[in-house]
C-alpha cells in the first residue's frame, strides 16, 4: 500500500518572499489544485486564540490559505465551533468578538467569519461514524457540515488532556458542537489529592463549570457539576488533580478521531499544520506558557492522521527549550523521562491511541512520505 504523502516546509525565507507566500507554496503543491472549488463553499476550520492567548496562528497564515481557495473559484470562510467551558468564546457573538480582537476579520482573513453551531452552540447536524466504537453519531456544527469543501488549519502544540493539540483535535473537538463537546468530554471526572493541594485556586479559576471549591480549606471537585474537560489537571503544579478514569483520556483520543471521521468523511478535505509557537498548552487558555520546542515548518497533506504523525515525528526530534514547561519538567531532579516530549511536558496525557484509533476507523496512515520543500 502506497505510503501518504506528507509535505513540509521549514520556516527559512529569502529576501522577498514572505512565509504567508511560503505557505501557499506549500499547499500548491501538495495538491490542493486537485479539489474541485468552483463556485463550492469552502469551510476553514482553524482556532481564533482565546482573549489573552496569543500563540494562535496569525490571521495572516488564514489569507494566505483564503486566498488560494478564491483562486481555484471557491467561495471560503473561516469556522469554529463555540466552547463548552464559559470564557470569550461561549456563543457566537462573543466568539466573534474575540476573533475580531484576535486580529480576524474580512479585510485580514480575506474571507468572513461563521461560528459554525450558531449562536448559543446548539444548531448541529447529527452525524452517524461508521466503524465507531464510542461515538456512533457525533453532533456536528451545521456550518461545518453544510460546506462542499471542508480545510484544517492546525496550531500544532501542546496540549494539557491529549498531550498535542494536531489536526485530529482541530477537527474532532473542535468541529462539534456544545453537545458534541460534552459526548466527547464525559468519561471520567477528576479529583483532588488533598495532601497535594496547596489551595492556590488556579484550578478553580480554569473551571468552566463552577465545580470547584474549598469549603474544606482545600480543592473539592463537584462531580455532578464537572463536564469533565480535564482543564484543571493542566491548571494545577502540584499534580493534586488526577482523573478517576485512568483511561479517560485514551478514550477521549479515540472519540477525537471518530468525531474527525463524521467531519471528513464523504467530501473532499485538505489538511495545513503549522509548528510553530509550541506552547505547552491549549490555545483555549486565555494565557500561553513559553514554547517548548522550537519553530519546526509548516505540512500539508491529504492524510489528516499522517500529518499529524508527522508532526509528532518532528517535535520528537527537536531540542526542548530549556526555559519552558518540558525543560523544567526535564531539568527536576529524579524526574521519571518519558522519552516523549509531550509527556515529558503534561504526564498525564495519553496521544499515540488517538492516531491508533484513528488509522483503524479508516480516516488515514500512520505510515507516511515527508516530502520536503
Amino acid at each position: 500500500m502506497e505510503k501518504s504523502k506528507v509535505y513540509f516546509t521549514d520556516f527559512r525565507t529569502r529576501i522577498g518572499v514572505s512565509l504567508p507566500e511560503k505557505l501557499q507554496k506549500l499547499i500548491r503543491k501538495a495538491g490542493i489544485g486537485q479539489i474541485d472549488m468552483d463556485g463550492k463553499f469552502v469551510a476553514i476550520k482553524m482556532h481564533f486564540g482565546e482573549l489573552g492567548n496569543i500563540a494562535y496562528l496569525r490571521p495572516n497564515y488564514a489569507k494566505a490559505v483564503a486566498d488560494v481557495v478564491k483562486e481555484l473559484g471557491g467561495k471560503p470562510f473561516l469556522t469554529d465551533c463555540n466552547t463548552l467551558y464559559p470564557g470569550s468564546r461561549k456563543n457566537a457573538l462573543d466568539h466573534l468578538y474575540c476573533a475580531e480582537v484576535n486580529g480576524f476579520n474580512p479585510m485580514t482573513t480575506g474571507c468572513q467569519i461563521i461560528i459554525g453551531d450558531g449562536l448559543r452552540g446548539t444548531d448541529d447536524v447529527e452525524v452517524p461514524v461508521e466503524g465507531a466504537t464510542y461515538c456512533k453519531t457525533a453532533f456536528i456544527g451545521r456550518a461545518v457540515m453544510d460546506a462542499d469543501v471542508f480545510i484544517s488549519l492546525t496550531h500544532f502544540k501542546g496540549h494539557e488532556a491529549t498531550g498535542f493539540g494536531g489536526t485530529l483535535k482541530n477537527i474532532g473537538m473542535g468541529c462539534g458542537s456544545r453537545a458534541g463537546k460534552m459526548q466527547q468530554h464525559n468519561d471520567g471526572k477528576p479529583h483532588v489529592d488533598p495532601d497535594l493541594c496547596r489551595a492556590c485556586h488556579r484550578c478553580a479559576s480554569e473551571c468552566g463549570s463552577d465545580a470547584i471549591s474549598y469549603e474544606t480549606g482545600k480543592a473539592v471537585i463537584n462531580q455532578d457539576l464537572c463536564k469533565g474537560c480535564g482543564r484543571c489537571i493542566g491548571a494545577c503544579a502540584f499534580d493534586a488533580i488526577s482523573n478517576d478514569n485512568e483511561n479517560a483520556n485514551e478514550i477521549l483520543g479515540c472519540k477525537i478521531a471518530e468525531y474527525t471521521k463524521a467531519v471528513v468523511d464523504g467530501r473532499p478535505c485538505f489538511h495545513i499544520s503549522l509548528i510553530t509557537d509550541v506552547s505547552p498548552n491549549c490555545d483555549c487558555h486565555g494565557e500561553n506558557d513559553a514554547p517548548i520546542l522550537p519553530n519546526i515548518g509548516m505540512l500539508a497533506s491529504f492524510d489528516p492522521v499522517a500529518l499529524d504523525q508527522a508532526c509528532v515525528d518532528l517535535c520528537e526530534k527537536a531540542e526542548p527549550i530549556r526555559n519552558s514547561q518540558l525543560g523544567d519538567n526535564l531539568a527536576k531532579p529524579g524526574w521519571h523521562h518519558y522519552h516523549d516530549h509531550f509527556m515529558d511536558s503534561n504526564p498525564n496525557v495519553r496521544w499515540k491511541e488517538t492516531l491508533e484509533h484513528g488509522e483503524a476507523i479508516g480516516i488515514g496512515s500512520r505510515e507516511y512520505e515527508l516530502i520536503k520543500m
